[in-house]
């Protein structure tokens, strides 16, 4: 019989092996998922992982997704590594893309390009604000920041329906809930001619890289990840827990700002009652996938846009649900905590005794 042996000390091969071993088993289950529904498991498979990188379009609509997972994961992780379970990075994103928009509303044919780094400022500060909120009331009052952040995913959505159905409806809209389109001088800089990717892919990878310096250079990174691994040992060295937790916590919000900003200032060009796109939740599959290290973290990225466009393209293509796109997302998790038992456990065969 199989049993599970302890092992003295986490496995380092399977920490990063064990990512990878979930992504198979995902892929099987996908496999099967697909022959029970009817459907080519190939074709399936193609759609999900052929599609999205076979031409220089696509590969830049992988990137259009993959920034904001990325970015908003960049800021998860600094809170997870503190200790400090920030959910509710998708109400964050929200009202960074709707201090953005406001700032975007403001531009006429007389504005420079100046504005757009005005719009990226409103997202991140935005998305700082609400997430403070958190902080605060974790800081004055101990409350919970996982039922606090989380509850506020759904006041910020309220805030957004509120707006594009009120004072900012476009007049001119047909009656739909939506803000006017934004003016073409508040549109971020495109990467590429024919793409939709723009600058926030660099800012991404340039985020990454400076996740990596601040988390494993830097005594600030330091202090942070010792204060979630053993808070007593941070306090004896002098490490305050409560900057730890203004600071994960407003990184996070900063990060997950700046993706909202960077969505209806690039892809969408205004305010809807679909900027929720799930991008918040989404990304803490990305943190986790990728290990919570900065690199780790882009892979992952990549990994969930392509769930993202094969679900899109299995839903046109292959007529499959919408869903199928969070049913992926969902076995990756679970793979991803089934395999995760193999860093601290060993599997044997043989009796117990």
């Amino acid at each position: 019989m199989l049993r599970l042996e302890p092992r003295p000390a986490p496995s380092r091969a399977w920490t990063w092996a064990s990512p990878l071993l979930a992504l198979a088993v995902t892929v099987l289950i996908g496999v099967v998922m697909f022959a029970v529904l009817g459907k080519d498991p190939v074709r399936g498979l193609q759609v999900f992982f052929w599609e999205p990188i076979k031409s220089a379009y696509a590969l830049g609509e992988l990137g259009v997704k993959a920034t904001p997972l990325l970015l908003i994961a960049l800021g998860l992780a600094v809170c997870f590594r503190s200790n400090v379970w920030n959910i509710g990075a998708e109400g964050q994103f929200v009202i960074g893309a709707i201090a953005a928009g406001g700032v975007a509303l403001l531009a006429d044919k007389d504005t420079g390009r100046w504005i757009v780094v005005a719009i990226l400022l409103a997202g991140v500060l935005g998305g700082m604000a609400w997430a403070g909120v958190t902080a605060f009331l974790r800081d004055r009052f101990n409350a919970g920041e996982i039922l606090v952040s989380l509850m506020l995913v759904y006041v910020a959505i309220q805030v957004l329906g509120y707006l594009v159905y009120g004072p900012w409806k476009d007049p001119a809209g047909y009656n739909f809930p939506q803000t006017r389109t934004f003016d073409a001088v508040t549109q971020t800089p495109k990467l590429m001619v024919g793409s939709r990717v723009n600058v926030g892919a660099l800012l991404a990878l340039a985020g990454s890289a400076l996740l990596w310096v601040f988390l494993f250079r830097t005594r600030a990174g330091f202090a942070q990840q010792v204060g979630g691994l053993a808070p007593a040992a941070a306090r004896y060295a002098g490490f305050s827990s409560r900057r730890a937790l203004w600071t994960a916590l407003l990184i996070s919000g900063g990060t997950a700002g700046l993706a909202g900003a960077l969505e209806v200032a690039g892809p969408l060009g205004q305010l809807t009652p679909y900027v929720p796109a799930g991008y918040g939740f989404a990304a803490i599959i990305v943190a986790f996938v990728g290990r919570l290290h900065p690199f780790g973290m882009v892979l992952a990225a990549i990994l969930m846009s392509m769930f993202y466009i094969g679900g899109e393209l299995a839903q046109s293509r292959l007529g499959l649900p919408k869903s199928l796109t969070g049913v992926f997302q969902g076995l990756l998790l679970f793979a991803l905590l089934a395999c995760d038992t193999l860093v601290n456990y060993r599997v044997r065969v043989g009796s117990t005794k």
